[in-house]
């Protein structure tokens, strides 16, 4: 999970709250929605980082209050992710993100600046993703069951193609602050999409920086 900028909402959504008996059902131009939030997230998933296509069989739109009992959220735009289908049609030991989530709630919104989900969250050797918050970390693998084995996976790849980096750049030497800072940059720079899960190994890598000297 990684911090979401959220930019400007499409034109169709304000028209829409300006008219009368206006909800998100009857709201029309979800393409124009999804593919705002695609281009703020970057092509990534809100939860697992995944990636996603705009298209109503390639992507869901996340209400992070959910509307049945948020109505008054329902069309406001800071309330609204864009999500991967997240194992939609499976058991549910087998979905993930919002199609695991449902009504649930999260104590904690990656679109929210005031959270800093980033800080509250870390990333273990064998792909695992956990917080120091107890309610959180239960909420990641209970409601939206974000260690499910295959994303374990997806990340520990990420993660294992990172260490192999680190152990050539390590052969040949000291490996430099800016090496690192470098390796981060490329992650998350640009304004196009962003590499599938690329958030572990933004953590490592400030994770290494933080013990390095300025």
């Amino acid at each position: 999970m990684r911090a979401i900028a959220k930019g400007p909402e499409p034109a169709s959504l304000t028209a829409h709250r300006q008219t009368q008996h206006c909800d998100y059902d009857n709201y029309a131009d979800k393409d124009a929605l999804r593919q705002a939030l695609v281009t703020e997230q970057r092509g990534l998933c809100c939860y697992c980082m995944g990636r996603i296509r705009n298209g109503p069989d390639t992507m869901k739109i996340e209400h992070w209050k959910c509307q049945s009992r948020f109505p008054a959220e329902q069309l406001s735009y800071r309330n609204l992710l864009g999500a991967c289908l997240g194992g939609s049609g499976q058991p549910p030991h087998l979905q993930h993100c919002d199609t695991r989530k449902g009504d649930r709630d999260l104590r904690w919104n990656p679109a929210d600046p005031a959270h800093r989900i980033e800080t509250r969250l870390r990333y273990e050797a064998d792909g695992s993703i956990r917080s120091d918050d107890a309610d959180f970390n239960a909420e990641l693998d209970d409601v939206l069951n974000l260690n499910l084995p295959r994303l374990k996976n997806n990340r520990k790849g990420v993660l294992d193609a990172l260490l192999d980096w680190w152990r050539h750049e390590k052969s040949r030497g000291p490996v430099p602050r800016a090496r690192f800072e470098r390796e981060r940059d490329r992650r998350i720079g640009g304004a196009g999409e962003l590499e599938p899960f690329c958030q572990t190994a933004v953590w490592w890598l400030e994770q290494r920086l933080a013990r390095m000297p300025a």
